[in-house]
């Protein structure tokens, strides 16, 4: 008995050095990095540029496979039920949103993912048409004049441009409408005037504000987006500290994943977001540094979903 009791634990010893070794070693063959948006998207972008210089750090590929839908959660379904071996990844913007805006998910969004590391923070910015408003006040006081009559553009229902739409009514204690669109009129719509404002993440209209197409109103971030330094925060623009939506991308693993392989993802991460052309090709795009450790975005992460539940409580969003 003593014999086999020695096998036993032998054999367990060596598994776990075995498999830490093999964690150690990851990868050693492709990676795939499920996006669950369309390509072209900010989430898309920034995947492609930050595993574009992990792939070169680590002498593998990360390929990009979109799998849009169902406000993501399709994608993320299919990381939350892969393999926990560190060779599928979820990088996804909207995970603490779309949690709270569906009423049946097919995965636990805490419980089935390990948050690894944020890739950075996209601050949203309140846009509207070439002489609509001229400042955040103007757009708040003429809400304010017309309860219910003006409205904002968003790229649909649970999206960032939506819930930061919602933190920024409630945070003035104004009433706007919803319009939410499914292609890309939402853009034409607002340029052109035919919706009142939106609340957009920088990376997605960054151009056209530079082109003088829409007019930037105020950023929702703590302080201002270093690729619009002239915009004023909504904090500047005289409302408080709720009234910030934070919006980040951010990659994360199936849970059980093993701890060397989340540590290794997330120091080369962090290692390639520290390369200068990754800083400027995320800079030009509008997105913020956000460095943390595993445990901090764990709990950044926690939070987020708890504050997107109670949003959608509040507001009395419609679960979908």
């Amino acid at each position: 008995m003593k014999i086999a009791r020695e096998v036993i634990l032998g054999t367990a010893i060596a598994l776990a050095t075995f498999g830490y070794a093999s964690a150690q070693d990851w990868p050693t063959r492709n990676v795939t990095v499920v996006v669950p948006i369309p390509a072209g998207v900010a989430s898309d972008i920034i995947a492609r540029v930050v595993f574009e210089q992990v792939g070169r750090q680590v002498g593998q590929a990360f390929v990009i496979e979109n799998r849009p839908g169902a406000g993501g959660t399709i994608g993320a379904n299919a990381v939350a039920k892969a393999a926990p071996d560190g060779y599928t990844i979820l990088v996804y913007g909207s995970i603490a949103a779309a949690n709270a805006l569906y009423a049946q998910l097919p995965y636990d969004t805490v419980a089935d993912f390990v948050p690894v590391v944020p890739f950075g923070e996209t601050p949203l910015v309140v846009v509207t048409a070439v002489g609509r408003y001229k400042t955040l006040a103007e757009l708040l006081a003429a809400a304010k004049a017309k309860p219910g009559e003006l409205n904002y553009a968003s790229v649909g229902i649970g999206s960032a441009a939506h819930f930061g739409a919602v933190r920024l009514a409630a945070s003035a204690g104004i009433t706007v409408q919803h319009v939410p669109f499914k292609g890309p009129e939402w853009l034409t719509d607002t340029i052109a005037g035919r919706v009142d404002f939106s609340v957009l993440p920088v990376t997605t209209v960054i151009g056209q504000i530079r082109d003088g197409k829409l007019t930037a109103l105020a950023v929702s971030s703590a302080k201002r987006a270093a690729s619009l330094p002239d915009v004023p925060t909504l904090l500047e623009a005289g409302l408080k500290a709720d009234a910030i939506y934070p919006f980040y991308t951010g990659a994360y693993l199936p849970s059980k994943t093993p701890r060397a392989i989340v540590d290794k993802l997330h120091d080369e991460v962090t290692q390639a977001l520290a390369v200068s052309s990754v800083q400027e090709r995320l800079a030009k795009i509008g997105v913020e540094k956000l460095p943390m450790t595993v445990a901090e975005f764990e709990k950044f992460f926690k939070d987020d979903v708890a504050n997107n539940l109670a949003l959608v409580n509040e507001a009395n969003i419609p679960k979908q």
